[in-house]
C-alpha cells in the first residue's frame, strides 16, 4: 500500500470534528433572532433561526372583524418570511463552517 493512499482515520476524524461544529451552530441558532413583517409593518414575526416562533405582534389596525382572512393571511406571510430568514442564516453560518465543497453533501444546504 502506497503512503499516498486515503487515510479513513483523519476523514473520519474530520467528520467528526464537523459534526461537532454543526450540532454547536444548531445550538446557537436557538439564540439568533430573525424578524419579518407583512402588511407594511402591520404584523411583526420574531422566530429564531432554529425555527422557533418566539413573537408575534399585531397591529390593531391589522384586526378588521369584516376581514379575518386578511390577518390569517398576514400572519402566515410573516411567521414564513421570519423561518425563511433563519433557515438562510444557518444556512450562511454552515456554509461558512464547512469546508469548500462539503457544504452541498450536508441535507438542506
Amino acid at each position: 500500500m502506497s503512503s499516498g493512499g486515503f487515510d479513513l482515520n483523519a476523514l473520519m476524524k474530520q467528520a467528526q470534528e464537523m459534526q461537532a461544529q454543526v450540532q454547536k451552530l444548531q445550538e446557537e441558532a436557538g439564540n439568533e433572532l430573525v424578524t419579518a413583517t407583512a402588511g407594511g409593518g402591520m404584523v411583526k414575526v420574531t422566530a429564531t433561526a432554529a425555527g422557533e416562533i418566539k413573537q408575534i405582534e399585531i397591529d390593531p389596525k391589522a384586526i378588521d372583524p369584516s376581514d379575518p382572512e386578511l390577518l390569517a393571511d398576514l400572519v402566515t406571510a410573516a411567521v414564513n418570511e421570519a423561518l425563511r430568514n433563519g433557515q438562510s442564516l444557518l444556512a450562511s453560518k454552515l456554509g461558512e463552517a464547512m469546508p469548500p465543497g462539503l457544504g452541498g453533501l450536508l441535507p438542506g444546504m
